[in-house]
């Protein structure tokens, strides 16, 4: 390509991308010129937007018998531009606990943890195992290994054995009155915990989880760990003390103490009178008895 024809392709190159970028300051100096053949040629710009470093203004442009035309501008990215990640649809983008009151999760028709049910043959005792013992009768079931991959997951969480409840357990859910067998091919590792003082109560436990509020187990007695303290008197507190009834019963109190004395004084003046008579009635007698043996 001429000198002439590459002096033109720039200038109607560069028209087209300040045209395209609406401002003149937005586009920068020429990046470079790619002839594509046939006679198309690529020109790039560098792009001043603000937020988009590493970007290029790209403009082709058609050269026919010596005239140019531009075929197309746009804004593209380069190798050192930032780009948004890969677009992945919200079906492939949700994840376990993204799912949230109102919101649905699609319908996927070729889930690989799902397999065709069973479907009723009209054979009731071969429907009666297949629906009722085995849980089918319904579209579509868990494949053997989503089954797998089911179990492995619970026992491996924070309801199975490893778990830091279970460790420290003296006993294994297995033996407690609140764990609820599941039925199905889960039936004889899993259960169902129904006690509501357990961390683990309304959840899937392993047979062999285990916490603190197992129902046959006792907690050891033991006696305080605090040391014991001797009485505190407290020296520092005051009394209200009512002196006006202190006087009066120190005063009462050689009232009762004279009125004691008289009635012990009284006491003995009788105890003498009683005695006296005691005597009198002896002189009686004994008068009594001379006077029979003179008589006689």
């Amino acid at each position: 390509m001429s000198v002439a024809i590459e002096n033109l392709v720039e200038s109607v190159a560069r028209a087209a991308v300040v045209e395209t970028a609406g401002d003149e300051s937005s586009v920068g100096g020429l990046r470079g010129v790619l002839e594509n053949g046939e006679g198309l040629v690529s020109v790039r710009y560098e792009c001043l937007l603000p937020g988009y470093v590493g970007w290029d203004w790209t403009v082709d442009v058609a050269v026919v018998d010596g005239a140019a035309s531009v075929c197309e501008s746009a804004l593209l990215p380069g190798e050192q531009a930032l780009l948004a990640p890969e677009w992945v649809p919200w079906s492939d983008r949700v994840r376990p606990g993204d799912l949230e009151p109102g919101m649905v999760l699609p319908y996927v028709a070729d889930d690989e943890r799902l397999v065709p049910g069973y479907t009723a043959t009209g054979d009731e005792d071969l429907d009666r195992m297949a629906i009722y013992e085995f849980g089918l009768g319904r579209e579509r079931v868990l494949a053997p290994e989503a089954r797998e991959a089911v179990a492995d997951r619970w026992y491996r969480g924070s309801h199975g054995p490893s778990a830091s409840t279970a460790v420290a357990s003296a006993e294994p859910c297995s033996t407690c009155a609140f764990w609820v067998p599941i039925a199905g091919s889960f039936r004889t590792l899993f259960g169902a915990c129904a006690n509501e003082w357990s961390p683990s109560d309304g959840r899937v436990v392993s047979v062999d989880h285990g916490c603190g509020a197992h129902s046959q187990t006792e907690a050891e007695r033991r006696l305080s760990e605090w040391p014991g303290a001797e009485p505190v008197v407290d020296s520092g507190a005051v009394d209200a003390l009512d002196l006006s009834e202190s006087e009066s019963e120190s005063e009462s109190e050689p009232e009762i103490a004279a009125e004691a004395d008289e009635a012990t004084e009284s006491d003995v003046t009788e105890d003498e009178a009683t005695e006296s008579d005691v005597t009198e009635d002896e002189a009686t007698e004994s008068d009594v008895t001379e006077d029979e043996a003179a008589a006689e």
